[in-house]
Order: C-alpha cells, then structure tokens, then sequence
C-alpha cells in the first residue's frame, strides 16, 4: 500500500469511527442516544487505536497534517512528502465523514437541532472565545505531539520485542483518551486539522435537512491551533527528550 492510500484510508477510518461514534451520541433515536462525554471520548480512542493499528506499517499513520508538519520540522519526515499526506489525510476526512452521514442517514430527519447534525462533522466551543479556544486546541495538539514523540521513543519501547508496532497504536489512544477527558470541554478537541475541516466540507456540502450553517467563522480555531501545538510541542521534545 502507497503511503498516500494508507494515510487516505486510516484518516477515514479514524473519522468513520470518531464521527461515528458523535452520531450515536448526539442524534435523535439512535442506540446510544445522550450517552454522554465519556462514550465519545473512548470512541475516538478506540477510533485512533484502530486506524494506526490499520495503516502504522505503510504510512507510520500520522493522519493529522499538526504530526506531519510537527515531525518534518525537526526533520523526523520530509517535507517534500508532507503536501501529499495532508491531501490524503484531507480526503480521507471528508469521505470518512460522508460515510458517518450514510450510516445514520434516517437520524438526520428527526434530529431537530441543527447543532447537534454540525457537532457529528465537526468541533465548536462550549464558550465562544476565539483567544481561549485558540489556546485550548494548541495545548491539546502539543500534548498528543509530545506525547507520541515521547512515549513511542526507543528508550521507552524495545524493538528487540516488537513493542513499539505492537503496543504503539494503543498508546497512541490512551494519549488521545486523556486529552479528551482532561482537555476537550472547551473546544470538543479537534486537535487536528483533517478531522475538523474535512468532514465540516462534507456538512456544507452534503444533503442534510435543516443542518443549519456550518460555521465557517470558527473553523480557522480546529486548523491553526493544532498546527501551532504540533509545532511547539515537536521541537520542545527536540531540545528536551532528544537532546544529547
């Protein structure tokens, strides 16, 4: 598998199972219907575990264009390949996105609300302020970056054992997982820009009665605040974790 396929394939896996999950949650007459905070944050861990587990091998799964642009500016991947993963990663959003609104596509017409349809596709803040959210999904980014960096080290992980293909994809969701928990009242945690502006494309363009609009206003938040995390935090894990 190329790693643009793989990269395509794991983002829209990651965004079948995370937005997937959301869906469950939030829309009218599902199963899983007001579940609450803690059902959506173990999804989308579990959704990450899942897509890195699926495409780790091929691609090294970044599937967040704040890794890849976090890991080729301390020179851990090229940046000649870094266009092609974020339009991989970008597509892959978007079709894992249309997915999501096929699966529960008898939902969409008896969920009233239009925030509701909006929050499967994508994040929005709890309290609008754009400084503060700005804020919250750079620290959120920067751990999961750090936190990947850190985590699957050598030092930590013995390839001897196979430890870090075996084990890295789960530690990747429990890095996730906490974030979540800990972090994502404020802003949903898009912490990557794929999950946020691919499948917030597919809520404009898709066919879904009384979606509402869908926020253009706030979407620079989920794109330029994990960018900044990826970067802060990759070269903070160079000149502290790396260093000699």
């Amino acid at each position: 598998m190329s790693p643009f396929l793989a990269e395509l394939l794991g983002t829209m896996l990651l965004i079948i199972l995370g937005d997937g999950v959301v869906a469950n949650v939030v829309l009218s007459q599902t199963k899983g219907q007001s579940s609450g905070w803690i059902v959506i944050t173990t999804g989308w861990a579990l959704a990450v575990t899942v897509a890195v587990y699926a495409v780790g091998t091929f691609s090294g799964a970044h599937l967040n264009p704040a890794v890849t642009i976090g890991l080729a500016s301390i020179g851990k991947f090229s940046w000649a390949s870094v266009p092609l993963y974020i339009v991989a990663q970008m597509l892959g959003a978007f079709l894992g996105a249309a997915i999501v609104w096929i699966a529960y596509l008898p939902h969409w017409t008896v969920t009233e609300n239009p925030r509701l349809k909006l929050a499967v596709f994508c994040t929005a803040p709890a309290i609008r302020n754009p400084l503060s959210n700005l804020v919250t999904e750079i620290i959120g980014t920067a751990v999961l970056v750090l936190g990947v960096l850190a985590i699957l080290t050598p030092k930590n992980l013995n390839p001897v054992h196979g430890w870090d293909v075996g084990l890295g994809p789960a530690l990747v969701g429990v890095i996730v997982w906490a974030i979540g928990l800990s972090l994502g009242g404020p802003t949903g945690y898009a912490i990557n820009p794929a999950r946020d502006l691919g499948p917030r494309i597919a809520h404009a363009l898709l066919p879904i009665r009384g979606k509402g609009g869908s926020d253009w206003g706030y979407a620079w938040i989920p794109v330029t605040g994990p960018i900044l995390g990826g970067l802060i935090a990759a070269f903070l894990y160079k000149a502290v974790w790396s260093a000699p």
